[in-house]
């Protein structure tokens, strides 16, 4: 009689599900965090307002910066969608459980780093021109 592949056990399946929740709830933490970010320039703009201060000309990043989180986020759903799959099926078949490549968790990591630094450097920026004395043409004006 020829043997069959052993399925795996109910916990190698609780474990895959968790891991793909963890996906999940990583993909809608940097969608939510992404339209924060999309939506802080718009606050920045409100706040200059009410401090009657001389408006900066937008750049529009915090609408990139965010737009860019958001993508992310899908990406990071798919990717988490797509890692489930293989692993149900490895696991359906019965053969043994390959370790995974770690690539695309770090290409994320790192592009979250990227945007992460230059969000930082973009508030420093943001700060330190908002903090500087008005411009004499503009004291003359009473803005």
């Amino acid at each position: 009689m020829p043997e069959r592949p052993q399925v795996g056990e109910l916990r190698d399946y609780l474990a895959a599900e968790r891991t793909f929740l963890a996906w999940v709830r990583t993909g809608i933490a940097l969608m939510g965090f992404g339209f924060v970010v999309a939506r802080f320039g718009l606050f920045l703009q409100q706040l200059r307002i009410i401090e009657r201060s001389v408006p900066l000309p937008s750049s529009g990043l915090s609408l990139w910066f965010g737009t860019a989180l958001i993508a992310v986020g899908v990406i990071v759903h798919i990717v988490g969608a797509w890692r489930h799959v293989q692993l149900v099926r490895e696991l359906e078949a019965g053969g043994p459980v390959g370790p995974r490549s770690v690539s695309q968790l770090v290409a994320i990591a790192a592009f979250l780093a990227v945007v992460g630094v230059t969000m930082a450097v973009y508030l420093v920026v943001i700060r330190a021109t908002a903090s500087a004395p008005p411009s004499p043409a503009t004291a003359e004006r009473g803005l």
